[in-house]
C-alpha cells in the first residue's frame, strides 16, 4: 500500500531557543557570567584581542552600577567563568582575584552609566573595524546584514589615544546615544545589547560588516539599499531579540568545544 503522506507537526510541539527568565538574581548572574566567559572566547578564537587591550562587560543584575569583566591581562581563550571580576562605578574590584584594566573601566562604566537599559557592551581589537575606523565614515546599506545597523551606530571623531580620562569616556557614551553600534575613529567599534549575546552578536556582525565594505569600495563602486528598503529590513533585523537568537549556534559551539569555560 502506497505511505499516507506525513501530517505536520504542530508548531506548538517544536522545539524553538528563546532567551530564558530567572526567577532569582544568583541564577541571572550565573547566567549573565556564563554567556561573558563564553563570548570572550569566541573573541579569542576570532583574534579580537592585542596584549592587553580588548573587553566585555556585563551589568550585575542586582548591583546595577556594578559590571563583571575579564580581567587585566589574561588571555581571552583561557577565561572561565571564576576568573571574572566585578567593578564598581569607581573602578574598584568588588569581587574577584584580579586588577581591571582602567581603560576598560572609563569606556565601559560611561556607557553603561549613560544606558541603563544596557546590559552587555563589547569593544575590542578587530583587525577590519580598526582598518575600517581610519575612514571616518559610517557603514553604508550595501547588504541585507548591514542594514541591522541602518540608522543604528554612530560615529565618534574625538581623541584616539588610550581612553583614561572620565570625560573623553563620557564622550564616548555621548556619541552612542541610542544606538547600539559605534564606530571609534581610528580605534575600533564598540556595540551594546540588552544581553551579552546581543552586544556579541552586534560586534562581530559589525566587524564583518566593516570587512564587507573595504572590501566592496576596494573592487569597485558598490550599489546602495534604497533607505525604505534599508529601514524595514532594520525593522526585522535590528533588534536585540534578532541578534540573541543568531547567537545561538556560535555559544552552543563554543561550550561544547571549551566546556572548560563554565567552571
Amino acid at each position: 500500500m502506497p505511505r499516507q503522506t506525513p501530517e505536520p507537526i504542530p508548531t506548538d510541539q517544536l522545539a524553538i531557543t528563546m532567551p530564558p527568565h530567572h526567577t532569582s538574581h544568583e541564577a541571572e548572574r550565573r547566567y549573565r557570567k556564563e554567556r561573558l566567559a563564553a563570548a570572550l572566547r569566541l573573541f579569542g578564537r576570532y583574534g579580537y584581542e592585542e596584549g592587553v587591550a580588548g573587553h566585555i562587560t556585563a551589568r550585575d543584575p542586582e548591583f546595577t552600577d556594578c559590571f563583571w569583566v575579564n580581567p587585566f591581562g589574561m588571555p581571552f581563550g583561557h577565561i572561565t567563568v571564576s576568573d571574572l571580576i566585578m567593578v564598581n562605578e569607581a573602578g574598584q574590584v568588588v569581587e574577584g582575584r584580579y586588577h581591571v584594566n582602567q581603560a576598560a573601566f572609563v569606556v565601559h562604566s560611561s556607557v553603561h552609566r549613560a544606558r541603563p537599559d544596557v546590559v552587555a557592551v563589547a569593544h575590542s581589537r578587530s583587525v577590519h573595524g580598526r582598518t575600517f575606523s581610519t575612514l571616518g565614515e559610517p557603514l553604508e546599506p550595501i547588504t541585507q546584514e548591514v542594514c541591522a545597523f541602518f540608522g543604528d551606530h554612530a560615529l565618534h571623531d574625538g581623541a584616539t589615544g588610550v581612553v583614561v580620562d572620565e570625560e573623553e569616556g563620557r564622550r564616548i557614551a555621548a556619541a552612542l546615544g541610542g544606538h547600539k553600534a559605534l564606530i571609534l575613529r581610528n580605534r575600533g567599534l564598540l556595540t551594546v545589547g540588552d544581553s551579552v549575546d546581543a552586544a556579541a552578536w552586534w560586534f562581530l556582525m559589525l566587524e564583518r560588516a566593516c570587512q564587507t565594505q573595504l572590501a566592496a569600495k576596494a573592487a569597485g563602486k558598490p550599489v546602495l539599499i534604497d533607505g525604505e528598503s534599508a529601514t524595514r529590513t532594520h525593522e526585522q533585523l535590528g533588534n536585540d531579540l534578532v541578534a540573541w537568537i543568531n547567537y545561538q549556534p556560535l555559544y552552543l559551539q563554543i561550550t561544547r568545544d571549551a566546556p572548560d569555560l563554565l567552571s
